[in-house]
């Protein structure tokens, strides 16, 4: 068994008030780094140990503690602020960077949930340490469930103050005509895959008061243009049926303390025959940039049924086929 490496410091001055200011409320400062550094922090006053995989991760850690610590002789630091200075530091370590960062668990009402195999790994790590992040695959994949554990989880630590769920209103190749009711029973049916995940981590009686309160917010993508969204967890399901404008659009909503993450399935698009899915077009702009993670899960992803995944394959070698 692999043994962490550990360094343990001690921050000067040892001032109450700035460690209290360093740590952040219920020690969201101190948490936030962890999942972005990819290291453990523990602290009794000013002294501070960090373990991490690596000597190298552990000593990047110390180097960010400290220079965070200095800042709070002038400032009141808050989430954002916390937030634009590990990228900051990041974008400072890059060339030294290459730790993959702590498996990432994530509690919800059932227990405590990991992901199964490399790709759903990957993407739960995407997802504590970028602000923007896309899951693309075929179905049963875990994208959307996935993403809906990452969203309880953030609400429940308190390190945002709402889940907000979008989708494109686009019908699976039916037409469904009118749909009786209010905006939000209008867009139920869209959302059934989220909110079946929703009550399955946080149950039924709590889902449906977190609506009341606008907790979790229904919004279709149709709505969501003029607004800035910050200090929330946005999730935008079966993305591949958005515009190319739709996704500029959504992806421009975005603020601080916000997390958002896409989903999709580029063999399962219902738009017209001459329109490209905003999720095509995104994957191919924004490959490369910054701060945006991409998962391509495939067939071996599948967790559902062992036939999906040989139904998914079957479609796969037709389409290759057809395009060779």
């Amino acid at each position: 068994m692999t043994i962490p490496a550990q360094r343990e410091f001690v921050l000067e001055p040892d001032d109450a008030e700035r460690l209290a200011n360093l740590a952040g409320p219920f020690d969201a400062h101190l948490r936030l780094a962890e999942l972005r550094l990819g290291v453990q922090i523990a602290n009794r006053g000013n002294v501070f140990r960090v373990s991490a995989e690596d000597a190298a991760a552990a000593g990047r850690a110390e180097a960010f503690l400290r220079r965070l610590y200095d800042d709070t002789a002038g400032e009141a630091l808050d989430e954002p602020a916390v937030h634009l200075r590990l990228g900051a530091f990041a974008d400072e370590a890059a060339p030294a960077a290459g730790h993959a960062g702590q498996d990432v668990a994530v509690r919800v009402k059932r227990g405590t949930l990991r992901g199964r195999g490399p790709n759903q790994r990957k993407y739960l790590q995407a997802i504590a340490t970028h602000d923007i992040n896309f899951g693309v695959g075929p179905a049963g994949t875990g994208k959307t469930y996935l993403a809906v554990a990452m969203a309880v989880d953030a609400l429940n630590q308190s390190r945002v103050q709402r889940v907000v769920l979008v989708r494109p209103a686009v019908e699976a190749g039916e037409k469904l005509g009118f749909l009786p009711g209010d905006l939000t029973q209008k867009v139920d049916p869209y959302l059934r895959p989220l909110y079946d995940a929703l009550y399955e981590m946080l149950g039924v009686e709590k889902v449906a008061r977190l609506l009341e309160r606008n907790v979790i917010e229904i919004a279709p993508l149709a709505y969501m243009r003029g607004r800035t969204l910050n200090d929330a967890f946005v999730i935008l399901d079966e993305a591949q049926n958005t515009s190319i404008e739709q996704m500029k659009m959504f992806l421009t909503r975005l603020g601080f303390g916000s997390t958002a993450v896409i989903t999709g399935d580029m063999t399962q698009i219902d738009l017209p025959k001459h329109q490209k899915s905003g999720l095509k077009d995104a994957v191919e702009v924004l490959r490369g940039v910054e701060g945006v993670s991409f998962t391509f899960f495939e067939a071996r992803d599948v967790v559902r049924h062992p036939l999906v995944a040989r139904i998914v394959n079957a479609y796969e070698a037709r389409d290759a086929a057809a395009e060779g």
